[in-house]
């Protein structure tokens, strides 16, 4: 975070592997692609807050850098954890011949603390004497 541009950048992100194929049922592939994720993450100045990786799709909560896009991390944690997921099992290969573990898509959804409602309130309500009488033309 910029110390000048203090924020929240928190995603939750989700995404599949291609043709939602269990590619990830067994324990040392799961642990394997977990910690492909923390290492890429951590390299790239993206915090996980949470993760949960399943047999065939992958949960992060992640606090993103001020300067990265949603679509930038979603990249650097796809392919990075696909690269990893090839070096140790060459058989995933064979299933994906043309090397892409995970679908094209993800889905991601801002996390912030405040409620869209919450924050719809405050833009409407807390505003000063000036912004009142401007409303009010």
């Amino acid at each position: 975070m910029s110390e000048h541009c203090p924020g929240q950048n928190v995603h939750h992100l989700e995404w599949c592997t291609k043709y939602r194929y269990a590619m990830l049922r067994r324990e040392e592939y799961f642990k394997a692609c977990e910690e492909s994720l923390r290492s890429a993450a951590l390299r790239h100045g993206i915090a996980i807050l949470e993760l949960a990786v399943m047999p065939e799709h992958v949960h992060v909560l992640a606090g993103l850098p001020a300067s990265m896009s949603v679509a930038r991390a979603a990249m650097l944690l796809k392919g990075a954890s696909a690269h990893d997921l090839f070096e140790l099992e060459p058989k995933f290969r064979k299933r994906y011949t043309r090397g892409h573990f995970w679908g094209g898509a993800y889905f991601h959804r801002s996390a912030g603390d405040a409620s869209i409602a919450m924050l719809a309130r405050y833009v409407r309500e807390d505003n000063d004497a000036r912004q009142k009488t401007l409303m009010a033309y």
